[in-house]
């Protein structure tokens, strides 16, 4: 049982995409909530979510292509 070091990389390439979504998420969010008044607020609020639920998607998403690389746990190897 050896892990696949492209797959491996590959995830953890992901999880640097996902930390920066965690990131930017909350920021976006946050300077919509704190112009209420301003035109754009719901633009940027809908911006906000979106990046939120793609930190989590992307969060799983990584977390499932490292724990693949590290089990090979690929389909082709029955």
């Amino acid at each position: 049982m050896h892990t696949d070091k492209d797959l491996l990389v590959k995830g953890i390439k992901f999880i640097a995409y996902t930390t920066a979504l965690m990131f930017s998420a909350p920021v976006v969010l946050h300077q919509a909530i704190k112009n209420e008044e301003h035109a754009f607020f719901w633009p940027v609020a809908i911006v906000g979510f979106l990046l939120a639920i793609a930190a989590i998607v992307m969060g799983f998403y990584s977390i499932k292509i490292i724990m693949e690389a590290i089990f090979n746990t690929n389909k082709s190897q029955k």
